[in-house]
């Protein structure tokens, strides 16, 4: 049974990107939180139960994530990761501690426009219409993991940079 409130969990090191959407009227509340608060904030959904939490889990994936570099720079970005991942296993522990619903889901496929093919927030913004004026990309993954769970439609239209044929069939060929 799909739960009316969704609160979808980006876990970082420094601020987790937290998305709060109620399904009913497809609203949400964007924001980034540090560990401490983000915990606080999700202590109050321990009696609630028409929410779910839905945590990206890196540590899901079925194949590498190769970021690039070598040496020092690939040992630090590979840290980076791991204490992100870290954080992520932490609020899972914290949620089984209170008894709240939550699902570990892999990372979503990157097809978008943005640095890295994350989603940038113009194309979020087409389809989650109560979007704040301005997002980050930890805020944008966890409301478009939010949004995914809910099963709601996840469309946009087409940039200038897909204006030819031959970019939008590479483009379809992501999705």
């Amino acid at each position: 049974m799909l739960k009316n409130k969704i609160i979808g969990i980006d876990p970082d090191i420094d601020k987790s990107g937290v998305c709060y959407l109620y399904t009913p009227t497809r609203q949400v509340d964007v924001k980034t939180m540090d560990f401490p608060h983000l915990l606080e904030y999700l202590s109050t959904f321990e009696a609630d139960c028409n929410v779910i939490v839905v945590v990206e889990a890196g540590w899901k994936n079925t194949i590498s994530n190769y970021h690039g570099g070598y040496g020092r720079v690939a040992e630090n970005i590979a840290r980076q990761v791991g204490r992100n991942q870290q954080v992520g296993h932490c609020i899972v522990e914290m949620l089984k501690h209170w008894k709240i619903p939550f699902v570990e889901k892999a990372p979503l496929r990157k097809m978008w426009q943005g640095k890295d093919r994350k989603i940038t927030h113009e194309e979020l913004a087409q389809f989650v219409k109560d979007l704040p004026s301005r997002t980050n990309q930890e805020g944008r993954d966890a409301c478009l993991l939010a949004w995914d769970y809910a099963g709601f439609p996840i469309r946009i239209t087409l940039s200038k940079k897909v204006a030819n044929k031959q970019d939008l069939n590479k483009f379809l060929t992501r999705l």
